[in-house]
């Protein structure tokens, strides 16, 4: 009966491993292609830097290389998700936090463009004021997002610096 129970667990932990095997082998490859989405997003930025130059008096280059800055700042942000996951093993919420803040502030840049310049022609016409208000309600849910994921990031590092420690010998800061 003994055996039988050493080969049930000999199974289950080569099975755990080649589970992990494979799940390490897939981060990798996700982090590779998130390399190379970075670096083209990167050298698109770049690209559109170069070519605003030429008009350096007109703010759309500025917002469309900001737009592209902040996509690569996501995708960096995601590429560190997988660096922790593999490393720790286990996924945290703050780096999501982190990239849906970066989405939200894109988003109110992109609006903010968007508005700016449907209110540079002058008079507004029918459809432009539909568009003005729906874009005025967008920013309010924006604002309100980026309120909670702030919020939420506040309070998760204030769990993580009041979670007692693994190690009871470990002394708190302030303890003699």
């Amino acid at each position: 009966m003994a055996v039988h129970e050493n080969e049930k667990t000999l199974v289950r932990t080569l099975s755990t491993r080649l589970f992990e095997q494979v799940e390490h082998g897939l981060y990798i490859a996700l982090a590779l292609l998130l390399g190379a989405t970075t670096l083209m997003a990167l050298a698109g930025a770049a690209v559109s830097l170069w070519a605003g130059l030429g008009s350096w008096t007109v703010t759309n280059p500025i917002f469309v290389v900001i737009d592209r800055l902040l996509v690569v700042l996501m995708l960096i942000e995601i590429l560190h998700t997988v660096h922790v996951s593999v490393r720790s093993g286990a996924l945290t919420s703050e780096p999501f936090l982190v990239v849906g803040l970066i989405a939200c502030i894109r988003r109110i840049l992109v609006i903010t463009l968007e508005s700016s310049q449907a209110a540079g022609h002058g008079e507004m016409s029918h459809s432009d004021e539909i568009l003005f208000r729906s874009s005025m309600i967008e920013l309010g849910v924006l604002a309100v997002l980026v309120t909670v994921m702030v919020v939420s990031m506040y309070l998760l590092r204030r769990a993580h610096e009041a979670a007692p420690t693994s190690d009871p010998r470990e002394k708190a800061p302030g303890d003699a």
